[in-house]
C-alpha cells in the first residue's frame, strides 16, 4: 500500500514538472518574440563607388522608408549605433547604419566593409571612406522613393557628413557628433560656410570650443549647437546609456529631429 502511494506521488510529480517547464519556456519565447517584434533589423550589402561591398544594418519598426543614415567614428563599425538605432525606431524613423572602410570593431560587431577593403588592397583612410557614405546616400535615396536623408556622423565621419551636406541635394540635414579638422588639405570651416540646410553639432564639453570655432561661419538660423553641462564624450557615444548626461544629448537631438518635420 505504501509502495503504491509513493509510486503514485512520484508519477504525479513527474507529470507536473515538465508541464511547468514547458510553460516557462513558452513564456520566455513569448517575451523574446515580443522584444523582436518591437523592431526589425536586417543586414544587407550594396556596392560602394568602387564596387567594394558595404555592409549595413537596417532598423525599422514598421514599413517606413529609411530617412536616417548613421556613420561611425574611427576604429569602429556600424555597431556604434546598435542601441541608438533602436531608440530612433521608437521615434518612428527607419534608419541604416553602415560600415565604412575606415574602422574596426565595436560592441562585438566587426567592420565587414573594412575587412573587405583590406582583402582587396584598397585604401582605408578617412577620405577613402567618403565614397562609402556617398554610395549609402544614393542607395537609400533610390530605395525610399526619393525622400531626402538626414545624415548622421561621428568624429571623422561627422566632418565628412558636413562636407557632403553642403551641395548634395539628397541630404536634408546633417547631425555631426564631434566634428573637427581631420583632413589634411581640407578646410572644413571654410568649406561649410555656405550651408543652407539644418545642421546639428555637439561634442564632449572639452571639445565644444573647437566645435564652435569649426562652425562659426555657418548661418546661425540653420545651426543648432548643443553644449553639454557635464563632461560628455567624443562622438555619438554621447547617446549611449553608459554616458553621463546622455539624456540631455538625446533631448537636444530629438528636438532637432522634430524641427525637421515642420
Amino acid at each position: 500500500m505504501k509502495f503504491t502511494l509513493i509510486l503514485s506521488l512520484i508519477l504525479v510529480f513527474s507529470c507536473k514538472q515538465p508541464t511547468n517547464k514547458t510553460t516557462v519556456e513558452k513564456e520566455n519565447k513569448s517575451i523574446v518574440k515580443e522584444i523582436d517584434k518591437s523592431f526589425l533589423k536586417t543586414t544587407i550589402t550594396f556596392p560602394s563607388k568602387d564596387s567594394l561591398p558595404i555592409t549595413a544594418d537596417i532598423y525599422k519598426n514598421k514599413e517606413t522608408p529609411i530617412t536616417i543614415l548613421l556613420c561611425h567614428q574611427a576604429g569602429y563599425s556600424r555597431g556604434e549605433y546598435k542601441d541608438s538605432a533602436i531608440e530612433l525606431t521608437k521615434l518612428g524613423y527607419a534608419v541604416m547604419a553602415i560600415d565604412q572602410r575606415s574602422g574596426k570593431t565595436v560592441n562585438n560587431i566587426d567592420n565587414e566593409t573594412a575587412m573587405a577593403a583590406r582583402t582587396k588592397g584598397l585604401g582605408d583612410t578617412y577620405l577613402d571612406a567618403k565614397q562609402d557614405i556617398e554610395a549609402a546616400v544614393d542607395y537609400i535615396y533610390n530605395q525610399n522613393g526619393g525622400q531626402k536623408i538626414i545624415l548622421v556622423g561621428s568624429s571623422y565621419s561627422s566632418s565628412l557628413a558636413l562636407l557632403m551636406g553642403v551641395n548634395n541635394s539628397k541630404i536634408k540635414a546633417v547631425a555631426a557628433f564631434s566634428p573637427g579638422e581631420y583632413f589634411k588639405g581640407i578646410d572644413i570651416n571654410k568649406s561649410i560656410s555656405m550651408y543652407k540646410k539644418p545642421v546639428f553639432v555637439t561634442s564632449s564639453l572639452s571639445e565644444s570650443v573647437a566645435v564652435k570655432t569649426l562652425v562659426n561661419k555657418v548661418d546661425a538660423s540653420y545651426l543648432t549647437h548643443f553644449i553639454p553641462e557635464v563632461k560628455g564624450i567624443h562622438g555619438s557615444r554621447a547617446l549611449w546609456k553608459t554616458t553621463e548626461g546622455n539624456e540631455t544629448y538625446w533631448a537636444s537631438f530629438k528636438e532637432f529631429l522634430s524641427s525637421l518635420k515642420n
